[in-house]
């Protein structure tokens, strides 16, 4: 059976990734599915940086806007989600292009991770929760020591919802829970183009200030308000993502507008700089720097010769 052609754009916060997908999926004949966890989200434009109808250029985009904030949506279902889509898209003879920054999303389909027999206790879940913010990270890592030396080992201490998960696995199967080095292989199932897209350090992180600059003038605090209006709960994982809990942060007291912005800009920088180093680790990415082209069409010019050169019939 031939394989479903699949192409990958991967990439920080703020590299470009969406101007750039947009280009290469309007010259192959391609649809987005988007790989970003916050823009699953609906009424949650302005923080996600999520691309407007215009921006789009008609090009179809997949699993933006699928789920109100107070709903739950793990990787296991964006997997499922995402296969599906890129069945269905190869079916009509076009393209599908995985774009995102969400490392464990692009992870899900590059690798063969099944999902299948994960168990879930959400109580218990919730307690944990309960107990880390209550007694700190290292109370609820010393639980996993006391059950699950090894996961405990290769976990850190402060990836509380890792210590959490593995507690869990182990309390429901009595299993330890897989180093994902070890047990997981390379997704055999498609025809693959790995993109990376990165900048210079420095013109990465002044792209990301001028992100947040532009949220904060296209009203994201309006945003936020908007959304607490509506009844949604300040205590949801989707206020958890960037530049939502820090205005929030604000809207109580806690910072003034002008620290918000800055621990937004500092916090987001960090994260990108989390991102490349997830993205540097998968061997078969191709790179591409976009701080070294002077115009975008160069970019596109040299991405697409690369593409075409291995999806021979494109």
């Amino acid at each position: 059976m031939d394989k479903k052609k699949l192409l990958i754009i991967a990439g920080p916060t703020a590299v470009g990734k969406t101007d750039t997908s947009i280009e290469l999926a309007r010259r192959l004949n391609g649809e987005i599915i988007s790989a970003d966890s916050m823009q699953i989200y609906k009424y949650m434009d302005i923080g996600t940086a999520k691309p407007a109808p215009e921006e789009m250029k008609g090009v179809p985009h997949h699993l933006i806007d699928i789920i109100d904030p107070d709903q739950e949506y793990s990787v296991a279902v964006f997997q499922k989600e995402a296969r599906k889509l890129i069945t269905e898209i190869n079916h009509k003879h076009r393209l599908p292009i995985v774009v995102g920054g969400t490392g464990l999303y692009v992870n899900s389909i590059i690798y063969d991770m099944d999902f299948t027999s994960t168990v879930s206790n959400w109580d218990l879940r919730n307690q944990l929760q309960e107990e880390a913010l209550e007694y700190g990270n290292e109370y609820i890592h010393n639980k996993l020591k006391a059950i699950d030396p090894q996961a405990a080992e290769r976990i850190h201490k402060n990836n509380v919802k890792r210590v959490i998960r593995a507690i869990e696995v182990f309390n429901e199967s009595g299993d330890s829970i897989g180093d994902f080095h070890k047990d997981v292989k390379f997704n055999n199932e498609y025809d693959l183009v790995l993109i990376g897209l990165t900048r210079d350090r420095q013109e990465l992180y002044e792209r990301v200030n001028q992100r947040v600059d532009i949220m904060m003038n296209n009203g994201l605090i309006e945003e936020v308000k908007s959304l607490i209006d509506l009844g949604y709960s300040e205590d949801l994982v989707a206020f958890k993502g960037l530049g939502y809990k820090e205005i929030i942060s604000h809207l109580k007291g806690e910072y003034s507008l002008i620290e918000a912005i800055e621990i937004l800009k500092r916090d987001t920088r960090r994260y990108a700089k989390r991102q490349l180093t997830w993205f540097k680790r998968l061997e078969k990415m191709k790179w591409y720097n976009l701080s070294e082209y002077t115009s975008n069409e160069k970019l596109i010019d040299n991405i697409m010769e690369y593409v075409e050169g291995h999806f021979d019939i494109l």
